[in-house]
Parts: structure tokens; C-alpha cells; sequence
């Protein structure tokens, strides 16, 4: 179950007819040396750790170190009730949380990196509306954690999360790829469709740069994260109505490494470009 890539993962599921979900959980079983339900547990840790980041902004806003987020979910939560979700129940509650998350971890509250702080309200986000919306139980959601997982493993091991190196398209980007093939995973999609899903992710977010205003991640991170779970649910739908993708999953990840590395060092988290050196972003952090 030790695969190194997505052809690798695709030929593990397709010989024992398995979802990404359970090669992965088994992988987990064997390079953690742990039993099921030390492993189960710790993804039910990790399950519940993201729905309380998601819905505690909601309640009581919180106001990021930076001073340049803060109140931005519940804002949107109450203007989507008043408004008849004018991009949909699932889309609408995906980017509540994902703005939610994003305040949590700017406040210095307690998040899931999943695979980065920057990037962290993807995943929970596009899950816990899906959850709500279709009445998964949480057990359904811990297996599309297990998928989630499979895919953030591979851009690890092959390529990179980190903004420093490749860009947001590395932090949001993945981070979106590993929502949308989760998603698609708990829709009955084929491991295929699930990593099809991914690579229509990474495409459409190819060359998107690192640049946090005052250097923190705080904005445009959060905004990006609402835009990741629309890319996410985007991608999933094109993959379900079997829409054919071209590139499979391991070369658009070696495309998006090769773009990164090769981005300058002002679009790389470094705050010296993009909207980090707009006189508005300037300003706002006292610049």
C-alpha cells in the first residue's frame, strides 16, 4: 500500500477494488505501526478540531494578530440568509467556513493544516457544508479525510505545500485539489474521477502567487480559501459528469512544482509583490 504516486495509488485501488479512502487507511495502519483504533481516533480528533474551527467565528468573531481580518464569515453567513444563497446552500456554507477557519487561525486559535495554516479552510469547509447539506455521518467524513490525506501525501512527497516555494497554488492549490477528490469519493465517484478532480484543481490555479499583505496570513489568504472551495466544488462537478481530464494528476502536479520554483521571489511569501506592495496593502499594515 506504500504508493509513490497517483499511477501507483490508481493500480493499488483498481487490483483490490478499493476507494483512495481505505489505500490510504491501510498505509496509515502500516507506517504508523498503530491499530485501527488509534488511528481512527486520531482522525476523529482531527474531524472534530475542524468543525469547531469552522463554526466558532460564527458566534463570537474573532479579530486576526494583524488587525487585518476579523468578523468576515459571520458577515457573509448573515447576508447569505438574507439573500436566498445566491451561489447555492453547499458553495454558500463552504465559504462561510472557510472564512471562519481562517479568522480562527489568524486569532491564533487552534486549526487543522490541512496541509497549511494558509490553507486550512478548505477542506473543513467544503466538508462541513457537504456534511450539513446531504446528511453524511461523521464516519463518512473521517474516509473522505482518509482521501483528502492520500492526495495532500503525494503533493508532499512529489512536489511541495509550501507557498515559500511554489506559490499559493501550492498551499490553496493543494489544498483545494484535496477537497475536491474527497468530494467526489463521497459522491461514489471512481479513484479515477477523484484524482481527475485534483488535477482540474491544479490547473485552474496554476501560477497563482505567495503575497500576504504585511507578510502575515491573514489577506488575501482568507479570500483565497473561499475561492479554493469554489474551484474544489467546481472541479468535482466537472469530474462526476465524467468530462474527460487530459493531463492525469501526477504530471499536473509536476507542472505546478516546475511553475513554482520557477516564480520570483516576490511572489514566493515573501510580502515584496502582488498585493503585499499595493498602497492600500502598505497602508493597512502601517508600511
Amino acid at each position: 500500500m506504500n504508493f509513490k504516486n497517483a499511477k501507483e495509488l490508481l493500480e493499488i485501488c483498481e487490483k483490490e477494488n478499493l476507494p483512495i479512502s481505505s489505500v490510504m487507511f491501510q498505509r496509515e495502519l502500516a507506517m504508523e505501526q498503530a491499530s485501527e483504533e488509534e488511528i481512527l481516533a486520531q482522525m476523529h480528533k482531527v474531524w472534530n478540531t475542524m468543525k469547531d474551527s469552522a463554526v466558532l467565528p460564527l458566534k463570537k468573531p474573532l479579530t486576526s494578530v494583524g488587525g487585518l481580518i476579523g468578523g468576515e464569515s459571520r458577515l457573509f453567513y448573515e447576508h447569505s440568509a438574507q439573500n436566498s444563497f445566491l451561489c447555492g446552500k453547499v458553495l454558500e456554507k463552504a465559504i462561510t467556513y472557510s472564512l471562519a477557519v481562517l479568522e480562527v487561525n489568524a486569532s491564533m486559535g487552534v486549526i487543522v493544516a490541512a496541509p497549511t495554516a494558509g490553507s486550512s479552510g478548505i477542506v473543513p469547509g467544503l466538508l462541513l457544508s457537504l456534511q450539513e447539506q446531504y446528511d453524511f455521518s461523521d464516519e463518512d467524513m473521517i474516509s473522505a479525510l482518509f482521501n483528502a490525506g492520500a492526495v495532500g501525501y503525494l503533493a508532499m512527497r512529489n512536489a511541495t505545500v509550501a507557498g515559500a516555494v511554489g506559490g499559493c497554488q501550492a498551499e490553496v492549490g493543494i489544498a483545494s485539489a484535496m477537497a475536491a477528490s474527497a468530494l467526489v469519493e463521497l459522491l461514489k465517484g471512481t479513484p479515477k474521477q477523484c484524482l481527475n478532480a485534483a488535477s482540474t484543481v491544479l490547473m485552474n490555479m496554476l501560477g497563482l502567487v505567495c503575497d500576504p499583505v504585511g507578510g502575515l496570513v491573514e489577506y488575501p489568504c482568507q479570500l483565497r480559501n473561499a475561492a479554493g472551495v469554489s474551484n474544489a466544488l467546481t472541479a468535482a462537478a466537472i469530474s462526476l459528469s465524467h468530462v474527460p481530464q487530459l493531463i492525469p494528476f501526477d504530471e499536473m502536479l509536476a507542472a505546478m512544482y516546475s511553475v513554482g520554483k520557477r516564480l520570483p521571489t516576490e511572489l514566493r511569501e515573501t510580502a515584496l509583490g502582488g498585493c503585499a506592495v499595493t498602497p492600500s496593502g502598505c497602508n493597512a499594515c502601517k508600511r
